[in-house]
């Protein structure tokens, strides 16, 4: 369990725990029969994190759609897949018109430019932090001064821009992993090593955190401005998450940048129908700890004010206050929206 003093978060990352509900209170037993007891109206249940293993009630889930509760659904290996969600979610129809209407006008174009400058932004203070040669200031000023009215031809330009700079991004940072773990490059879907596969976790966890915020902001996460919209992509989870991949990649440098190959283990996985290959994944121990540090990172503190009060907040906190603004921006409740990003020397 992670709390605070104003929330607490149920995480059941052991196996063999289970989840009930008993006279107003959550109540999580674990494989050796000890039992936790949450009271439901004396403290906020801002989060219940459920990983295959385990179980739960169907009166526990029942209570957390009703108080709606984020839920998160992990399989063994803490890839989330699925999170729970009240019918009435979908009911503030006026924030996703606005953002249909978005996508339509000159704004999409400069919020996809927005999107890329955050990520450029992003990468430069990890490079900075750790000595390495960062991105040129004139090839970014590229990035702001381009003007191509329609928004697929500037998204392909957009997009050449970030891939060239993720390209020279991670063979900078990667140089600073061991030799015998270093990728060659970077690999995303069915990432053959285990260091492309650590970052592929950490920014799965990532995706479930900017997916419940832009849910909670009553945004459509499927409708983006960057990334396409394509069948089954939350392309505005991909967009959204380009302002913080660059903190789990912090994180994981500072926390395993001297990791050995025998931390990792090798599994056989279908990687098409026809083909079997090869996968390298963190041990299960090292898998929970790593598990245990991401969700702590999203509840660290960080020198970014909150909207109304507080000079700090939590990464969690700073995510979800984003998709509240973006929001309000795309509602024309704001004249302009400019994503906050960290600097160096406030990176952990």
């Amino acid at each position: 369990m992670v709390q605070n003093s104003k929330v607490e978060k149920i995480i059941l990352d052991g196996n063999g725990s289970y989840l009930g509900m008993e006279k107003g209170c959550f109540v999580v037993k674990d494989e050796k029969g000890n039992r936790e007891r949450y009271p439901l109206f004396e403290k906020e249940i801002g989060e219940v994190v459920l990983k295959s293993g385990n179980s739960v009630s169907t009166g526990a889930l029942a209570s957390l759609g009703f108080w709606n509760i984020d839920v998160l659904i992990l399989t063994s290996r803490g890839k989330p897949v699925a999170m729970l969600k009240a019918f009435d979610d979908d009911s503030h129809v006026h924030t996703r018109l606005a953002q249909y209407e978005a996508f339509k006008d000159e704004r999409g174009s400069e919020i996809a430019k927005k999107f890329v400058l955050g990520k450029l932004e992003g990468q430069n203070q990890v490079l900075k932090k750790y000595g390495l040669r960062q991105f040129d200031f004139k090839k970014i000023e590229r990035v702001k001064n381009l003007e191509i009215d329609d928004l697929g031809q500037l998204r392909k330009k957009l997009l050449a821009y970030e891939s060239h700079a993720s390209r020279a991004y991670f063979k900078r940072i990667f140089a600073l992993f061991p030799e015998s773990v270093r990728p060659e490059g970077r690999r995303t879907f069915k990432a053959y090593d285990g260091v492309n596969n650590l970052f592929n976790l950490g920014y799965e966890l990532l995706s479930w955190k900017v997916h419940k915020a832009l849910v909670n902001a009553k945004l459509e996460p499927f409708l983006g401005f960057l990334h396409s919209v394509q069948y089954g992509k939350p392309s505005l989870v991909c967009d959204m998450m380009e302002l913080y991949r660059f903190m789990i990649d912090a994180f994981l440098i500072q926390n395993y940048r001297g990791i050995s190959k025998n931390r990792f283990v090798t599994k056989k996985e279908a990687m098409t129908r026809k083909k079997v290959g090869k996968r390298e994944y963190l041990n299960d121990g090292d898998s929970k700890k790593l598990m245990r540090g991401l969700n702590q990172l999203f509840e660290s503190e960080i020198e970014i004010p909150r909207i109304r009060y507080g000079k700090k907040q939590t990464l969690e906190t700073l995510i979800n206050e984003e998709a509240l603004l973006f929001a309000k921006y795309l509602r024309k409740e704001k004249n302009d929206w400019a994503p906050r990003i960290l600097t160096a020397r406030t990176l952990s």
